[in-house]
C-alpha cells in the first residue's frame, strides 16, 4: 500500500509513533521539534495551522507552549491519535483537529499567523500548488522541511516503498519566490537518512550524530544534509 491510503489505516496510525520515533528515532523527534520551536517562537497567542499533522506530535507541543493551533490531516485515524494526546496533556482547549485536503484548505484568506508543514513536501506531486494554498491562509510565515537531492537520501530513497520527492536549494528558492514569499531562515540537518537512524539504538544514534556535528566547520553538514528546515515570510 502506498501514498496517502497507507497513512489512513488505523493500524498504521496506532503504531506510527512507536515505529518512527523509538530507538534512534527519538533523536529525530527531538531535532525536528527543536527546529519547529526555533522557527515559530514566541508562540503565546499565535494562531497556527499545521498541515499533515498526523498523530499530533508537533500540534500538542505547540499548544503546550501557548499557540492556538489547528491540525489538519487527511487521515481520520491519525487525527484520532492526536485527539488522545491533546486530552492526555490537557491542551484540548487550544487544539482543533480537522480532516481535510491540504490542496483545498477550508479556511479564509489570512486566517493564521503561521502555517507549519513537516514531513509533507517529500510526498506531494505539485508543491507549488500546495504552497500557494498555504500562502493564501496565512498573513505571516510558513515553516516546512524538505529532503535534499545532494544527500545520502538519494540512495535510501530507492528503498522506500512510497519514494520521496527530493529538492535542491535552488528548487526551494524558486518555489518560495513564486509563492510571493521571502525565505528568511534555513537550517540543515542529518547527513545520514532518517531511516538509518530509526534502525539503530538511541545511544549509537547520538554518537553518530555527534560525529556529524564535527563536520560543521567544513560546511559538509549544510551542503550534503539529508533534511532542511525552511522559514518563509509573506511579502
Amino acid at each position: 500500500m502506498k501514498g496517502k491510503e497507507w497513512y489512513q489505516t488505523t493500524e498504521v496510525a496506532e503504531e506510527y509513533d512507536d515505529k518512527r520515533f523509538s530507538r534512534g528515532g527519538r533523536l529525530i523527534d527531538r531535532r525536528e521539534k527543536q527546529a519547529v520551536l526555533d522557527a515559530l517562537s514566541p508562540l503565546s497567542g499565535k494562531r497556527v495551522l499545521e498541515i499533515a499533522c498526523g498523530t499530533g506530535r508537533f500540534t500538542v507541543m505547540l499548544a503546550e507552549r501557548g499557540a492556538d493551533i489547528t491540525g489538519l490531516d487527511i487521515s481520520a485515524a491519525m487525527l484520532s491519535q492526536g485527539r488522545v494526546k491533546a486530552r492526555q496533556l490537557g491542551v484540548e482547549d487550544h487544539v482543533e483537529f480537522v480532516r481535510g485536503d491540504a490542496a483545498r484548505l477550508p479556511f479564509p484568506d489570512d486566517h493564521f499567523d503561521a502555517v507549519l508543514a513537516m514531513r509533507f513536501f517529500h510526498l506531494i506531486p505539485d508543491p507549488e500548488r500546495f504552497l500557494a494554498e498555504m500562502r493564501r491562509v496565512t498573513s505571516g510565515e510558513i515553516v516546512f522541511d524538505t529532503f535534499n537531492d545532494r544527500s545520502t537520501r538519494t540512495v535510501y530513497n530507492w528503498l522506500l516503498p512510497m519514494g520521496s520527492r527530493l529538492y535542491s536549494e535552488r528548487d526551494v528558492h524558486e518555489l518560495v519566490d513564486r509563492a510571493d514569499l521571502d525565505l528568511v531562515r534555513a537550517e540543515h540537518d542529518f547527513l545520514l537518512p532518517y531511516g538509518f537512524y530509526r534502525a539503530i539504538p538511541g545511544p549509537v544514534a547520538g554518537a553518530l550524530y555527534g560525529l556529524e556535528g564535527r563536520l560543521e566547520e567544513t560546511n559538509a553538514s549544510d551542503r550534503f544534509a539529508s533534511v532542511s528546515y525552511w522559514t518563509a515570510q509573506v511579502r
